[in-house]
């Protein structure tokens, strides 16, 4: 089949929120806060997908991994965070481009959040 034959879908999980272990400030420290996730991937893949969860790129799949990365400890930055995540998902060679935000929901007295959204190309 010919690039022209497929198609570029977008795979997307939005708003997930998780408690964390995040941050470089003393505060942050040894505590457990809200952290919001939103992940877009432009995916190649057939248009035609015949029911089959094999030919798609699994959002269970990057839901877990992000969990995974979460459980794995103490990260100090946001931007290591996404970067991370946006890492685990070209482990599927169907996927393009990753963009992730990461946002603390306690990070700024006033603020309903501050983080960082990166977007990264598959080499």
């Amino acid at each position: 089949m010919t690039i022209a034959a497929r198609g570029i879908r977008h795979v997307f999980i939005r708003n997930l929120e998780l408690l964390a272990h995040i941050g470089i400030y003393g505060h942050e420290q040894g505590k457990l806060q809200p952290v919001r996730i939103n992940v877009d991937l432009a995916v190649e893949d057939m248009i035609e997908v015949a029911d089959d969860l094999t030919k798609v790129v699994d959002y269970a799949t990057i839901e877990a991994a992000i969990r995974a990365i979460i459980a794995g400890g103490h990260i100090k930055l946001a931007e290591t965070l996404a970067e991370r995540i946006a890492a685990t998902c070209f482990a599927d060679p169907r996927v393009m481009t990753a963009r992730v935000r990461v946002e603390k929901l306690h990070a700024l007295p006033g603020a309903e959040s501050a983080g960082v959204e990166i977007e990264r190309r598959r080499p």
